[in-house]
């Protein structure tokens, strides 16, 4: 009797390349809350072992990086993870698809990771495994879920060490004046120009677009559309790389939503369209609107209820400081055709490119996070039928006086987002009870700070 031979599965290309380097180190890393990446070097042995199929796949990453926030003090109030349970390791498993090479760090290799149990299945809080969540509900509806990310980020000339010892106050800004698209900023930082560009495109996220924008050393990156997991990661690591980056010319990019009172604050616009994997299905030439039925439920349910979903998209204190009139942050959910003054941009062009355009979130946003918020709200809108029931506007608000404007502060839209049946369901309630815990703390920490505001206002005249 023949003796049946084992097999075993090919080795995923990335880690054959791996084994195959020079390099004897890897650089991993995962998303906290805050969409802050925490990570490691692995020597390559562990690395391998790590690569290794689930069960034997995986290394431990001590889950206080769920615990703590992002100046590195532990929440006091989840019960997922804390002092309670002492911080053990959680198991963190690499997405292998994610392989690339980091060119400004001698080109070592690179992956992101994820939370996982102990029996493989997605960790509750992890913020991929939210994003990954959301989007294999959407495959289960039929749809492949296209997205693009947009940043604008203000540029300042000073270093960790000058802006410790600033002490919060004063940054220098790298130019000066309100100077948007202009070519003379862009000549003025020439090589950190031209790197975000060329690096960011060798390390695997490329840059459709860089241009400066209106603001004292600000700057605005339109990510490639890519499908929306591989486009989250992509935006992460745009946001991280081009820290790095600045780093070798001097130069301190922050992704914080308003850096100054009286400028314009910092978006995180993300494009989203669902496709049947062969067709954009947003868009209908026929229609008069050009835009189709799927289209217009998808926008409906982000109208409806994305205002549930808000500490996702406003995650910080400073998220709010955007939310005033007079400037572009939109401040109601409102929608429009190729209106940027709108919460939602229909843009409905060719069928290739017709699209939504979601511009309420602001640039400190964790793009997992955001991402699953935005497809979350308006998938509702597909499984509910939703109808559009305002019309749109035009102009700045015309046509929408009577819409309530957005919540100003990060515990009003917590308590929202914490009673919200819509985002337990798409969610899950261990993620909603543990970020809704995370956002009272980080309220907390703010309703106890006295401020250079508060100083300058009462410290001689009370």
């Amino acid at each position: 009797m023949a003796t049946a031979k084992k097999t075993t599965s090919p080795e995923h290309a990335a880690v054959a390349a791996v084994r195959r380097s020079s390099h004897g180190k890897v650089k991993v890393a995962v998303s906290d809350i805050d969409g802050v990446l925490r990570g490691k070097y692995l020597h390559r042995d562990k690395f391998l072992g790590a690569a290794e199929p689930f069960p034997k796949g995986g290394f431990g990453f001590c889950d206080v990086v769920l615990g703590w926030d992002m100046m590195d003090v532990t929440y006091d109030n989840t019960t997922a993870t804390g002092w309670h349970h002492g911080f053990p390791d959680a198991l963190a498993r690499l997405d292998l698809d994610t392989a690339r090479h980091v060119p400004w760090d001698d080109g070592v290799p690179f992956f992101l990771g994820e939370f996982v149990n102990s029996d493989g299945s997605a960790h509750a809080q992890c913020p991929r495994q939210t994003l990954k969540r959301v989007l294999a509900r959407a495959r289960k509806m039929g749809f492949e879920v296209m997205t693009g990310m947009e940043f604008e980020w203000f540029n300042f000339a000073e270093t960790p060490q000058s802006w410790a010892a600033k002490k919060g106050v004063g940054p220098e800004v790298l130019t000066p004046g309100m100077f948007g698209y202009s070519l003379l900023r862009m000549n003025q930082h020439r090589p950190f120009f031209n790197a975000l560009m060329d690096d960011m495109l060798a390390f695997g996220v490329p840059v459709e677009g860089l241009h400066t924008e209106t603001g004292p050393g600000v700057y605005e990156a339109a990510i490639g559309f890519s499908e929306a997991l591989e486009q989250a990661d992509r935006a992460i690591l745009f946001k991280t790389g081009a820290k790095e980056i600045g780093a070798r010319f001097g130069i301190m990019p922050s992704f914080m939503a308003k850096p100054h009172q009286n400028m314009p604050g910092c978006s995180g616009h993300i494009h989203q369209s669902l496709s049947d994997g062969k067709r954009n299905l947003f868009a209908d030439a026929r229609a008069q609107r050009r835009i189709s039925p799927l289209f217009e439920s998808y926008l409906a349910g982000q109208v409806a209820c994305l205002m549930e979903f808000a500490p996702m998209f406003w995650p910080t204190i400073n998220s709010y400081k955007r939310l005033v009139d007079g400037f572009w942050a939109p401040v109601k959910p409102t929608w429009g055709m190729d209106n940027r003054t709108a919460s939602f941009r229909v843009i409905a062009s060719s069928a290739k490119s017709t699209r939504l355009e979601t511009r309420c979130p602001g640039a400190d946003v964790n793009p997992y996070l955001a991402m699953a918020a935005v497809i979350a709200a308006g998938l509702h809108g597909v499984e509910q039928g939703l109808k559009l029931t305002t019309p749109p506007i035009t102009g700045t608000n015309v046509g929408g006086e009577h819409i309530p404007r957005a919540p100003r502060t990060l515990i009003e839209t917590t308590r929202n987002f914490q009673r919200s049946q819509i985002a337990r369901d798409w969610l899950g309630d261990g993620f909603v009870d543990h970020f809704a815990a995370t956002r009272d703390w980080e309220w907390r920490q703010w309703l106890d700070a006295v401020t250079d505001w508060e100083m300058k206002r009462y410290f001689e005249i009370i």
